[in-house]
């Protein structure tokens, strides 16, 4: 039986994803932020490592510890944190928090988890980033804000590119994702909710099924490749940058 870790899994994206690789026959490892926040939904075979907050030098060592000797054959970096800002209101914590979870972690994670040998070889990690952290699909009609989201989002991709040839001899397969538009409650935290209908938003377990499929299909060819598994029908910007008749799955520029 392949095990998988879900790191962010309490709820959204997370959650499904957790779900959808339990459903598939994957052992699942699940972290949460504490005991509290396991939920009522996580399936009752998943072995949840609980206390792991992003933001903590110690997250990597609390997974190592979590799982014991277990190898994993994929891990999916899901924690985020998205706070809407703007140039007439950055917030310096915000900006900090969100670097954190999202490019920061990942590297202090994956440096303990190798230094166990708790990554299979080969295994797959994959980070759950975002089209938001495409320098080139930023364009002037879309506009500006939300400096550390998107700021954090690119640094992730780099980190990603980053750990992609560090690992790589290792047989350890990097990409990073854009899992598509949702409809959760980060999205909805931050007034994403009236683009909904516009974006072509889905629900988390739509996009956690999609995601997982194309996983699956991943071979170390394509590691430190940035990709929307779901095409172009969610990045907003990616007609008027990329052109018509793009493909799905969309490999997407950096």
């Amino acid at each position: 039986m392949p095990t998988a870790l879900v790191i962010g899994a309490s709820r959204g994206l997370g959650l499904e994803l957790v779900k959808t690789l339990s459903s598939r026959g994957f052992e699942v490892y699940a972290t949460i932020r504490s005991q509290n926040t396991t939920g009522a939904s996580l399936p009752p075979d998943v072995k949840t490592i609980p206390n792991v907050d992003l933001t903590q030098e110690d997250a990597g060592v609390k997974i190592v510890e979590g799982l014991g000797s277990r190898k994993l054959d994929l891990v999916f970096v899901n924690a985020g944190v998205f706070k809407a800002e703007s140039l007439d209101k950055p917030n310096f914590a915000d900006e900090v928090e969100m670097y954190k979870v999202v490019s920061i972690a990942p590297v202090i994670i994956t440096h303990h988890l190798t230094k166990a040998n708790l990554l299979a070889s080969p295994s797959k990690f994959i980070l759950l980033t975002s089209e938001g952290g495409s320098i080139t699909l930023r364009t002037r009609e879309e506009g500006g804000g939300n400096y550390g989201h998107h700021g954090s989002k690119a640094a992730a991709n780099m980190t990603g590119k980053l750990l992609a040839n560090d690992l790589y001899d290792k047989g350890v397969t990097v990409v990073m994702i854009h899992p598509g538009f949702m409809r959760t409650d980060m999205t909805k935290g931050v007034g994403f909710d009236k683009y909904y209908e516009s974006g072509g938003a889905v629900e988390p377990e739509v996009a956690a099924a999609s995601t997982v499929d194309f996983v699956l299909t991943l071979t170390q060819e394509q590691t430190g490749t940035f990709w929307a598994p779901r095409g172009p029908r969610d990045v907003g910007e990616a007609e008027r940058v990329m052109g018509k008749n793009l493909p799905t799955p969309l490999p997407l520029p950096w």
